[in-house]
């Protein structure tokens, strides 16, 4: 994926397959965020801003960048985990039990991409909101696009996190998932925030 075009990794999503899907998307719209928020701290690094705060706005939305991409492939890899397992066979009570365990074990897998991107999403819209009162007022705009990029971001971590739940045995991790999914209503208020913020900024 960190190699493809853009077209390339368009057609392996629109084709008839469960991976690439949502929460490879997801993720990638985490890292444009980051990626969004590191280029206006690059434009606000002058004598007039604040360098201690854009300086460690940068340095962690380049991390993020860089992690919201891993956790694309991670996501695209816990998926084929997840089909290998529903493709194995069913003939015997033993192979349907070994099966079921294998679906189990590849569900819960496939929850922890988008319960890291929830946690992500919540470092991003933190940095919009610590870049936004320092940045270089010619390129705010790029907040309020990353800040809507990190919605969704997290309302697609929320979903794939729900649509794994159902699959989940173990309680302990059922509730600590159900947690975090929660977390992207207060995501998408705190962005809505920055983009009325930067709007506000922008009309005066």
């Amino acid at each position: 994926m960190r190699d493809e075009t853009i077209g390339t990794f368009l057609n392996r999503l629109a084709a008839r397959s469960a991976a690439p899907g949502g929460g490879a998307t997801g993720a990638l719209h985490a890292a444009q965020a980051a990626a969004l928020l590191a280029m206006v701290a690059r434009f606000s690094d002058g004598p007039r801003y604040d360098a201690e705060t854009v300086g460690r706005v940068r340095a962690v939305a380049d991390g993020l960048a860089d992690e919201a991409v891993d956790l694309a492939l991670a996501d695209e890899a816990a998926f084929a985990k997840v089909a290998a397992a529903y493709k194995l066979p069913k003939q015997t009570p033993e192979e349907v039990q070994a099966r079921s365990a294998a679906i189990a074990e590849s569900v819960a897998g496939a929850a922890r991409p988008p319960a890291d991107l929830m946690a992500a999403s919540v470092r991003l819209i933190g940095l919009a909101e610590e870049l936004l009162p320092v940045a270089n007022k010619n390129v705010i705009s790029d907040i309020a696009a990353a800040s809507a990029a990190i919605t969704a971001a997290a309302v697609t971590a929320r979903v794939n996190i729900e649509a794994n739940l159902p699959g989940i045995k173990d309680e302990d991790l059922t509730a600590e998932l159900t947690s975090t999914a929660a977390l992207a209503d207060g995501v998408a208020d705190r962005a809505d925030r920055v983009i009325v913020a930067v709007r506000e900024e922008m009309s005066k």
